[in-house]
């Protein structure tokens, strides 16, 4: 949907009058894009366009929701395609769809994956500005996992893990290679840690194991920075409202 300039300087509420809102745009204070923009009825699309006043961005107000779902084994990210649905695959969406508005349940997305039995703190969302944030790889938001192997953890591997691994991985029949970033590991038993990355490739913990001669046997998201998934007493499966406020604390402070 488009807005004219000073459509959505009126609304994002910055400015006390109309204008307050002209005279930003013909000072040149106002840039979409970081081009500025002296047009007062200059159009754009707010989901795709970046405005700042002064340096400092603007936003509309907000009505997306907010969810955080302890995620239980057997649920994948995605929306159900027909070869999955032939599969009897089952959706973490499908937790949310008899609870939520249909017109909610269509735009709802996952902030960034957990595969198929990777269990734990969840968000999920309306917001796709709120995911491109969590997922950015430049922003190293740091996520803490439980993690159980099937053999005992080395030190070996527990140096691999803290120093950066090369992945390198044949799955159905194609090799993956990459380089992780350092992580930081501790032993709780001889199988099993708690391992916190700051980067979310796919299937990455598994990985990293499986090409240090290790296999994971569970996973499980215990926190995403500050936001530790037992403070908020959810079993598997279940959900609770939370707002942006909250996510921008635990987050990105």
């Amino acid at each position: 949907m488009k807005l004219r300039i000073h459509q959505f300087l009126s609304k994002c509420g910055e400015f006390s009058s109309k204008g307050d809102v002209k005279q930003a745009i013909w000072s040149g204070d106002i840039t979409v894009n970081d081009s500025i923009v002296k047009h007062i009825a200059y159009e754009f699309n707010p989901a795709k366009r970046t405005v700042k006043y002064r340096g400092k961005e603007l936003f509309l107000p907000s009505n997306d929701v907010y969810f955080l779902l302890n995620k239980p084994s057997g649920c994948i990210c995605s929306r159900l395609n027909s070869q999955e649905l032939e599969h009897h695959k089952v959706s973490v969406y499908e937790i949310f769809r008899d609870e939520v508005e249909p017109s909610i349940y269509e735009s709802l997305i996952t902030v960034g994956r957990l595969d198929e039995e990777t269990t734990g703190l969840l968000l999920v969302t309306t917001d796709g500005k709120l995911v491109h944030s969590v997922t950015d790889p430049n922003k190293k938001i740091k996520k803490t996992y439980r993690v159980k192997t099937e053999e005992e953890i080395t030190e070996a591997q527990l140096e691999s893990i803290r120093q950066g691994v090369d992945v390198s991985v044949t799955e159905y029949g194609s090799l993956e290679e990459f380089q992780t970033r350092p992580a930081t590991i501790e032993l709780e038993h001889a199988t099993s840690a708690v391992l916190t990355i700051d980067e979310g490739k796919k299937r990455q913990i598994r990985r990293m194991f499986t090409t240090l001669g290790n296999h994971v046997t569970h996973l499980h998201r215990l926190s995403t920075e500050k936001m530790v998934l037992k403070d908020y007493d959810l079993e598997p499966g279940q959900f609770c409202t939370i707002t942006r406020e909250e996510i921008d604390q635990t987050l990105f402070s």
